[in-house]
């Protein structure tokens, strides 16, 4: 049997085992599942060589020959990677951490022969980069490494020109750790003929609001996104057509611009969490997936999840804090908006793509409300409802450009791949307190107020929006937040909650192994884009 039938049966068997098995108690979370994957560094040093033979006068200087005398894992067992090192770490601090290659559009092979040649140092570094700003975010970890680029409007010979008037941001994630999460909508795309012979497996297809080219090189997942909207281009809203063209020029960019081999990461198993012993005499939660009636897109139900997808601290400074809808909360007539039992609004009717809600469309994450100031009285501490502090729920690396109304975590280690978004804080409050890209963050560190803000102040009311994202072959993707929340907050209170209301129609999600993609048909999904409220 080969390698890959192999593993395909192997897979099989364990997404059948976790069917069949005996279901959760009603309260009871799981961890997630996660594939680790095998990265071959022969084949980047490989293409590494080819891309460094294009440029012949600075050939000589790298040394492919392996050193016999160091172990497999030293750097210099691979020393024409450590020189390549050398001269990224100059724009892309940090490339060394990544366990896996780092594919960027960045062509260290001409800048340095730039360089020998005696070309200006004042020479704009997007000469090197396709045309492509210098890098606006980058991120290397035990899992691998993002980043993020700009094309400025009217840059790029050759580019057709095009109605959105702002810089198109391109992401990219390279990762040897992929999520596996019952995905239905996973593995699809078609293929794109121009770009066949560099990517033979590119799949291409928009998925919640970006649209994604992924593949697989040397043995890791990379993909490649813009977030866009799937219908006529707007000056203010870029469209998903004119966004095909950017990250055709970015892919056909890429070459290997470092990272380091690694001790293999490994798979990690889906197991029941640990949760506090002792009970809680108040705090309570209706079940994952039970919304609000008729509050789903098109009326549908929300949609039931076990898996605490991250143990974090919860995202508000101090309890008491109540998970409940800020849209719909004036149709859950019998409770209010600060009180117990909490109810679940992942999935609530909204107008952006989100997988795992019916119809592919609903709130991307939950709403968090703090709880009221107190009357004034002898012995109370002050309290102001204008400055409930926002914490970090893990130590992580911020995501943020100076305009964004939203920020966000991202944890790359070797047990996790995620990200965590918190929005509606004030942009100009996060300016001056520096969470913006590139900051690191340690869990339950201050990063704000709970605020109002959705373009400009008093757009929304006083709440926190949070969302959890985890990367699988298909990017990033949104994950229900729900119940990593409710034991996040547990761990906060160190009680267990009490878990209240009907029974919700339908299992949870079972946690299976993604199949793997050569087993996948190809088929364009199309969708919309917009940005969560």
């Amino acid at each position: 049997m080969g390698r890959k039938s192999f593993r395909f049966v192997s897979l099989l068997l364990a997404s059948l085992s976790l069917l069949i098995a005996a279901p959760l108690a009603a309260d009871e979370f799981r961890s997630p599942s996660l594939t680790a994957l095998r990265v071959d560094w022969r084949a980047a040093l490989d293409q590494l060589r080819v891309e460094i033979n294009s440029r012949p006068q600075i050939a000589g200087d790298f040394i492919f020959a392996p050193r016999r005398s160091v172990p497999r894992y030293d750097p210099r067992a691979m020393p024409a990677l450590v020189q390549l090192n050398a001269i990224s770490s100059r724009f892309f601090t940090g490339i060394t951490r990544s366990p896996v290659p780092v594919l960027l559009p960045f062509d260290a092979a001409a800048y340095l022969e730039a360089q020998r040649s005696g070309a200006p140092a004042t020479l704009a570094l997007s000469r090197y980069q396709a045309d492509f700003s210098p890098v606006d975010m980058f991120d290397a970890g035990p899992a691998g490494y993002s980043a993020t680029f700009s094309l400025e409007p009217g840059a790029g010979e050759g580019m057709p020109s095009r109605v959105f008037a702002r810089p198109v941001e391109v992401q990219i994630t390279g990762s040897a750790l992929v999520y596996d999460i019952a995905d239905p909508s996973g593995g699809k795309g078609e293929p794109v003929k121009m770009l066949a012979a560099i990517y033979p497996d590119l799949r291409k297809f928009i998925r919640e609001g970006y649209v994604r080219y992924a593949f697989t090189r040397f043995g890791v997942a990379y993909v490649v996104s813009i977030q866009c909207l799937d219908s006529v281009a707007r000056p203010r809203r870029l469209a998903c057509k004119e966004a095909y063209p950017v990250a055709e020029r970015f892919l056909k960019a890429l070459r290997v611009a470092g990272g380091q081999r690694m001790r293999p990461l490994t798979d990690i198993t889906s197991n029941i969490i640990d949760r506090p012993a002792a009970r809680s005499p108040d705090f309570s939660y209706r079940p994952s997936g039970d919304i609000i009636p008729n509050t789903g897109y098109r009326k549908q139900g929300g949609h039931s999840d076990t898996i605490a997808y991250a143990q974090i601290r919860f995202p508000l400074e101090k309890a008491p804090a109540f998970v409940r809808s800020q849209s719909y909360g004036k149709r859950d007539k019998s409770e209010g908006l600060t009180t117990y039992p909490w109810r679940d609004n992942f999935c609530e009717s909204r107008s952006f793509e989100v997988w795992q809600c019916g119809g592919g469309y609903g709130h991307q994450g939950e709403d968090i409300r703090a709880a009221d100031c107190p009357p004034p009285g002898e012995g109370r501490a002050p309290c102001d409802p204008k400055q409930h502090g926002v914490v970090a729920v893990r130590d992580g690396i911020v995501i943020r450009a100076a305009k964004d109304q939203a920020a966000t975590l991202q944890v790359n280690s070797r047990t996790e791949h995620i990200r965590f978004r918190y929005m509606h804080m004030n942009p100009q409050a996060m300016n001056a307190d520096g969470v913006l890209n590139g900051r690191v963050v340690s869990e339950g560190e201050k990063i704000g107020v709970i605020s109002n803000y959705l373009d400009h102040p008093a757009g929304t009311s006083m709440h926190l929006h949070f969302d959890v994202q985890v990367f699988t072959r298909d990017g990033w993707i949104w994950v229900s937040p729900y119940v990593t929340l409710v034991s996040a907050y547990e761990r906060l209170i160190h009680a267990r909650g009490r878990e209240v209301g009907p029974d919700i129609a339908g299992a949870s999600q079972p946690v299976a192994h993604a199949l793997p993609e050569d087993v996948l048909k190809p088929d364009l999904r199309e969708g919309s884009s917009g940005e969560e409220n």
